[in-house]
Parts: structure tokens; C-alpha cells; sequence
């Protein structure tokens, strides 16, 4: 399930519970892209309870700055809303899966 978010308090709910990866990302970023296809052909069919929540950095400039993204795509697993992973660059669907455990 893919949920476009803009503002500090959108993705706060959206990573409250369950399982959750933010994906910060821009439409112009090749490595974006590429892990964009890793989330919806690996991880959305691996993990069916995963919300993906994303997040443009040029439509939401100063969420990505909040979360202090310095380069994309940048990830961040939540789990019940606590943060247990973050990874920058394309990530294996594998190494993602594992800071869910």
C-alpha cells in the first residue's frame, strides 16, 4: 500500500503502527526509480502488511530536511513508529526485510 505524504504529521500517522517504509525520493533521481521497482516487484509482494509511505523531496522540501535526507533515495523502517532501520542508495529487498525482524 503506497501513501503519498507532505507534512511532518502525515507521516506520523502513517508509521504509528504496524510496519512502515518511508521512501524520500524525486522524480528526476535514476537510483529513485530503480528502487522504487525493488519496493512494489520485492517488498510489497514479500512483506503484503508493509505501508509504504513517500515522500517527494521537491514537493516536501522541508520534510526532507527535517528528517535531516541528505541524499536519495533515503529509507526509514519503522516498526509501531519506532525507527529500526535507514538506509541511503539502492537497498536489497533483503537487507530491508531484515531491520523488520
Amino acid at each position: 500500500m503506497h501513501k503519498e505524504v507532505k507534512t511532518a504529521a502525515e507521516l506520523e500517522e502513517a508509521v504509528k503502527t504496524g510496519e512502515a517504509l518511508v521512501d524520500f525520493w524525486a522524480t528526476w533521481c535514476g537510483p529513485c526509480l530503480m528502487m522504487g521497482k525493488i519496493i512494489e516487484s520485492e517488498l510489497e509482494v514479500q512483506m503484503p502488511q508493509l505501508k509504504v509511505v513517500k515522500v517527494n523531496v521537491d514537493e516536501a522540501p522541508e520534510l526532507a530536511a527535517k528528517f535531516g535526507v541528505m541524499s536519495i533515495p533515503a529509507l526509514f523502517c519503522y516498526k509501531n513508529g519506532v525507527k529500526c532501520g535507514e538506509f541511503i542508495g539502492v537497498t536489497d529487498a533483503k537487507v530491508i526485510r531484515s531491520s523488520f525482524a
